[in-house]
């Protein structure tokens, strides 16, 4: 086994970060950069700067030669008291008080994500890219200047599950105030301008071009559509070269009506304010939304058949991507099928995909595994690529390696190495504010306990050898896979033999 470091401790974090939060089923796609806060105290004479410096350098100093100390040490816990209740509109509140930093940070999370799209496919993405491109007297270049002018930033994204919606910024009332009220706007009233729908879907259509070019998103495309077939996750959720031309201003304006709604909404705020502050807030976004009922989540998908897809493609490397019908958010056993992937292939270095599949044989630079919880039954997924005259040798070695972890479970020391690294990665999970509001715009959002994030912790703790080994097989089989392979038709060669020793991996990165 590869030594575990600091850095691999990092690595799992974030990780694990996407796994409970909002990343573990879809990726928000949105930074998280500080606001700065300019005042008198940060203007330092030519002395005070000299003497920062120094001080800086020391700490820093006393910093790295601590270092070799963290792999042992936990990191420390950020304790979160989760205030929850429901506005007058129907909409869930998660809340967290946070006065360390004169800021806040709002998410709206609504099921409102391209599952809810029904037979035009596009529609909820470009719904949710449309909410800043235009109010009652403000058009696109008008909203972006008066976020900015407060010091306010406007995030929004729109996935498989959900859709969401943020805002960052400072708390002062005569910041927070006007911010609120342009972000209560532009979430609850856009006005869709012709121009702007035209210019996004063009952007989209040339996207589309692109994605051709790129064998990993064709692989990914056909994966979806093979494993949930007429299921609402089989379309992606930038919709279809022929869907998108056809969408028009009408149909968005309906969906906002349709979709947008307080009681379709989780309102998660994090920040420098106090519950009555955050009382006031979470109504004045909830009143400025549409009334009507929640969507229903989409039904369970069919199981697919497990088969073998190619597509052919001139390059070098070859995309292999294999999956199954994994578990829904909630489900009980995700605490033990999470640990048991960080061991198969969820952990980065160490882990027994990379290490057979990597380090002994140099056959990729990286191969990983994962479930990704969603409404209903996310995906279980191994993706990596390979030399293309590799590929049915290294699918072949992927699927005898899961088998064989199906048929023995994880060591002893293989379970206590990893609840050790899961147990000092956690703390990253709350690192920030932004962490934060994303992952109570998830424990919102999928209806779980105020309580998950700690639960977790101590059910993965409580794991045996044989609960992890039970909960994998129970949800997971090595003959169910349905594989999907792109790259060009080559004639084959055998595999290297195994080497105890790391193979010398090349510096540049895989053509394709």
């Amino acid at each position: 086994m590869s030594d575990r470091n600091p850095l691999h401790r990092s690595l799992l974090g974030m990780l694990l970060i996407a796994c409970l939060g909002l990343a573990a089923c879809e990726d928000t796609g949105e930074a998280a950069s500080a606001i700065p806060v300019p005042n008198e105290e940060t203007v330092a004479t030519p002395a005070e700067s000299g003497q920062a410096i120094a001080k800086a350098a020391d700490e820093k100093k006393t910093r790295i030669e601590s270092l070799g100390e963290l792999d042992s040490k936990p990191l420390a816990r950020r304790e979160l008291d989760i205030q929850s209740w429901q506005t007058t509109g129907g909409a869930r509140v998660l809340f967290v008080e946070a006065h360390q930093l004169p800021m806040f940070d709002l998410r709206l999370t609504f099921a409102a994500g391209s599952s809810q799209d029904g037979d035009m496919p596009g529609l909820a993405m470009l719904t949710n890219a449309m909410l800043n491109e235009g109010i009652e007297g403000k058009d696109v270049t008008a909203i972006a200047e008066g976020f900015e002018s407060l010091g306010a930033e406007f995030g929004n994204g729109s996935y498989r599950d959900m859709a969401v919606a943020s805002l960052r910024s400072l708390s002062a009332p005569d910041k927070r105030e006007p911010a609120l009220q342009l972000f209560s706007q532009v979430v609850g009233h856009p006005t869709f301008p012709a121009d702007s729908l035209q210019r996004i879907k063009n952007q989209v259509l040339a996207g589309f071009e692109f994605q051709k070019q790129n064998p990993g998103k064709l692989a990914s495309l056909e994966l979806f559509e093979q494993l949930y077939q007429d299921h609402p996750y089989a379309h992606p959720s930038e919709g279809t070269p022929d869907s998108i031309p056809v969408i028009d201003a009408d149909q968005l304006r309906a969906f906002h009506a349709n979709a947008y709604t307080a009681a379709n909404a989780v309102i998660a705020l994090v920040g420098d304010l106090d519950r009555t502050e955050a009382q006031a807030i979470a109504e004045q976004v909830s009143a400025a939304l549409a009334q009507g009922p929640a969507l229903p989540p989409p039904p369970a998908p069919s199981a697919p058949e497990a088969g073998t897809r190619h597509i052919d493609f001139p390059s070098n490397q070859t995309h292999l991507m294999l999956a199954q019908l994994g578990i829904p958010r909630g489900d009980p056993d995700y605490a033990a099928l999470y640990l048991g992937n960080q061991i198969l292939g969820g952990g980065g270095f160490g882990t027994r995909l990379m290490e057979e599949v990597r380090e002994k044989r140099g056959l990729t630079y990286g191969i990983y595994s994962g479930f990704s919880p969603m409404q209903t039954n996310g995906p279980f997924m191994i993706n990596l690529q390979t030399r293309a005259s590799l590929s049915e040798g290294t699918l072949q070695l992927v699927q005898t390696l899961v088998d064989e972890f199906l048929k023995n479970g994880p060591t002893q020391a293989e379970l206590e190495r990893s609840k050790r690294e899961i147990a000092g990665s956690f703390p990253l999970s709350t690192a920030s504010n932004a962490d934060i509001v994303g992952q109570l715009g998830s424990i919102g959002f999928y209806n779980l306990p105020l309580t998950y994030l700690e639960d977790f912790m101590q059910q993965v703790q409580a794991l045996s050898v044989e609960e992890v080994k039970a909960a994998m097989n129970k949800h997971l089989s090595s003959g169910d896979f349905v594989i999907v392979t792109v790259g060009p038709q080559v004639e084959q060669k055998p595999l290297p033999a195994p080497s105890e020793k790391p193979l010398e991996q090349p510096s540049g990165v895989p053509e394709h």
